[in-house]
């Protein structure tokens, strides 16, 4: 593997793994977790999201293989339960005491589900990790390769999670929510992308603009 298909690989996983993007998400899950913590819950939420990544790297395609599932209803899945997260972002209310308690008591819950899964470890994160391995054609070398890069882009999210901590003094809680919420309309638009690129690597987004078509052009 040349240097020009190493960088493409890390600007590939770089765009769906989107550590920017996961700063967000970390603010909104961290909201009710004491400050101290914060840097637990981000470390936390990178080795369970490296986990998962590595696993879908090495082993993903065989899972999908041997389960019959295609790429493209993965996707489509992934993207539903995204959307269903950043609905929560949008809409959320505050929490009433009770759960806020809860919250605190099971402070490193939250670093699993949202944080890791589905936004660091995101669907569009598994796919790409899979299309790039791709066991058939890339040797053990290549793989070991992209696993580099990937741990990589790992790091820098680390870094922009750990840095979120320290921002999140200056604007509180207001302007978490503030934030959350203009990302989860992004993160939502994002979520419908996936969606329809699963459907349109099944061939069904074509037939519905074929039949579309079909109707306008009867009119």
């Amino acid at each position: 593997m040349d240097a020009s298909a190493i960088i493409r690989e890390f600007v590939t996983l770089f765009v769906v793994i989107d550590p920017i993007g996961s700063v967000p998400v970390f603010l909104f899950a961290t909201k009710y977790v004491p400050r101290a913590l914060h840097r637990r819950f981000a470390i936390r939420a990178v080795l369970v999201a490296t986990m998962v990544l590595l696993g879908f790297l090495f082993f993903g395609q065989f899972v999908l293989e041997a389960m019959g599932l295609r790429l493209g209803s993965f996707q489509i899945a992934g993207g539903i339960v995204l959307f269903l997260f950043a609905m929560t972002m949008i809409f959320g209310e505050a929490k009433p005491q009770r759960e806020i308690e809860e919250a605190e008591r099971d402070h490193l819950e939250g670093a699993v589900f949202p944080l890791a899964i589905p936004s660091i470890a995101s669907p569009g994160a598994m796919l790409g990790v899979v299309v790039l391995t791709d066991n058939h054609q890339n040797s053990l070398l290549d793989q070991m390769v992209t696993a580099g890069a990937l741990l990589v882009v790992l790091a820098i999210t680390l870094g922009l999670l750990l840095a979120a901590t320290r921002v999140h003094r200056y604007i509180g809680n207001t302007g978490a929510n503030i934030i959350s919420r203009v990302m989860g309309m992004l993160l939502a638009a994002v979520a419908v992308d996936a969606i329809l690129g699963g459907l349109d690597m099944m061939g069904i987004a074509s037939v519905v603009g074929g039949a579309g078509e079909m109707l306008s052009g009867g009119n």
